[in-house]
C-alpha cells in the first residue's frame, strides 16, 4: 500500500498520519509497515532540542494505525466508512528499547493474536535496523460516531 492508499483507509493526516508505506499483509495475519522519521517532524522541536527522539507514545500511535490497516483489510474492507472510527482501547506490555531518533526508518511489525466481540488484539513491534525500538500488545475497535 502506499500513501494514498493508507490515505482513503486512515482518517489521519499531518502530522498525526505515521506510517508511510505498507510493504507486506495478510489479511487476519500480520502486516509490515514503515514509518520514515525525518528531522522535520514538529514534536523533535520539543522533544528534545538537543538530542531529538520519537516519542515513545507516537511510537505506540505508529503500530496502532498499522493495526487499523490490517483490521480493515482483513475485514474486506477498502476504503473508510462514514460515522465509524477504529479506536484504540488498550495498551499492554509495553516495553521501549531504544530510542527512534531523525533518519531512522521505523519498520512496524503488527500481527492479530485474537478477535473477541469486536475487540481486536496484536502483538506489535517497532524495530530500527533490525533492532527492537520498542514492543507492546495493542486492543483497538470500531466505533460509531455520531456526527
Amino acid at each position: 500500500m502506499d500513501i494514498n492508499e493508507i490515505m482513503r483507509e486512515l482518517p489521519h493526516r499531518y502530522p498525526f498520519l505515521l506510517i508511510d508505506r505498507v510493504t507486506e499483509y495478510v489479511a487476519g495475519e500480520h502486516l509490515v509497515g514503515y514509518k520514515n522519521v525525518s528531522f522535520n517532524e514538529p514534536f523533535f522541536n520539543g522533544h528534545f532540542p538537543e538530542k531529538p527522539i520519537m516519542p515513545g507514545v507516537l511510537v505506540i500511535e505508529a503500530l496502532a494505525q498499522a493495526t487499523g490497516l490490517l483490521a480493515f483489510r482483513s475485514m474486506g474492507r477498502e476504503g473508510r466508512r462514514e460515522n465509524v472510527l477504529y479506536y484504540l482501547v488498550g495498551v499492554d506490555k509495553a516495553r521501549f528499547k531504544r530510542p527512534v531518533e531523525p533518519g531512522d526508518q521505523l519498520m512496524l511489525h503488527v500481527r492479530v493474536k485474537n478477535t473477541r466481540r469486536g475487540i481486536w488484539v496484536f502483538e506489535a513491534e517497532a524495530k530500527v535496523d533490525g533492532k527492537l525500538a520498542a514492543s507492546a500488545e495493542l486492543m483497538c475497535t470500531e466505533r460509531a460516531v455520531e456526527s
